[in-house]
């Protein structure tokens, strides 16, 4: 009976600690400081410009990783990105991704797309709601993709087609480790080959829960896509786990739902935060 209780005590113990942390961890991020800033946990493929309601000075490096594999090639992802807050509430971010292919097996590499550098993306989001009693944020983003030629062809022309995407995000926190996120708005993708338009739209969901007295988090996206009537979804279950005060791992699965040529992905993003000091 007594290694019951003192088993029982030591678990009551820990979760009061994690649940101390947890508020210490909020207190910090909202604390009463102009400008409010709630703390949601962010998707890991999809991600935000900058944190919901970002303070001036915030910034952040993010390396990505990426493999998926198709029916005829496995794509190779790759992406560097940079995202700042030059003032209270407005995220900037510049991004570079690249794709690289390999042909599976007994298939023609000049049958399959060329290594490329995909684009060029700048992208802006300004978080214009921020309630902390109802944890509750929302932003407007815009991100302009200069959509640039693959290897084969690099330079012929340079650019050859823009993505206009502006977007909408509005994100709740339930508690202290319940959040879900939804990130939506269409693609307009113009060819300047041949000056026509092909209009997409996106709705991302996610839902994450924050493991008690960590930065830690498990939780999943849903990434849905319309194409001229067509609907495509991938599911991602994912984690984040923090290495150091200012370095965090984001590991991503990806299982297709209903796509025709794409069967199972992954992605690790590897993020740094040069200014973030724990408190």
């Amino acid at each position: 009976m007594s290694l019951i209780l003192l088993a029982s005590s030591t678990f009551l113990v820990a979760q009061t600690t994690n649940t101390q942390k947890d508020s210490i961890y909020i207190q910090q991020v909202e604390n009463h400081k102009e400008p409010d800033k709630v703390l949601h946990a962010e998707p890991l493929y999809i991600d935000l410009i900058r944190d919901l309601g970002a303070k001036k000075g915030e910034k952040e490096w993010n390396l990505g990783l990426g493999l998926t594999d198709n029916l005829e090639f496995d794509a190779y992802e790759a992406l560097i990105e940079y995202e700042w807050a030059p003032i209270d509430r407005l995220g900037l971010e510049v991004e570079l991704p690249f794709t690289l292919y390999s042909p599976q097996s007994g298939i023609n590499r000049g049958s399959i797309p060329s290594n490329r550098l995909n684009s060029i993306k700048i992208a802006t989001q300004w978080s214009f709601f921020v309630s902390v009693p109802m944890a509750t944020s929302m932003a407007l983003g815009y991100i302009n993709e200069f959509e640039l030629s693959d290897f084969r062809s690099f330079g012929s022309p340079l650019i050859k087609g823009n993505v206009y995407n502006p977007f909408f995000v509005i994100a709740k926190r339930w508690g202290n480790n319940f959040h879900s996120l939804i990130y939506t708005g269409p693609m307009i993708e113009q060819s300047f080959i041949s000056n026509k338009f092909h209009t997409t739209y996106d709705i991302n969901t996610s839902f994450h829960y924050m493991i008690s007295g960590t930065r830690n988090f498990i939780g999943v996206e849903f990434n849905k896509t319309i194409d001229r009537g067509n609907f495509d979804m991938t599911m991602r279950p994912q984690m984040r786990v923090v290495v150091a005060d200012n370095l965090l791992v984001g590991i991503v699965a990806g299982i297709p739902v209903s796509r025709e040529n794409e069967r199972f992905s992954s992605f690790l993003r590897l993020i740094w935060e040069p200014n973030h000091k724990h408190k």
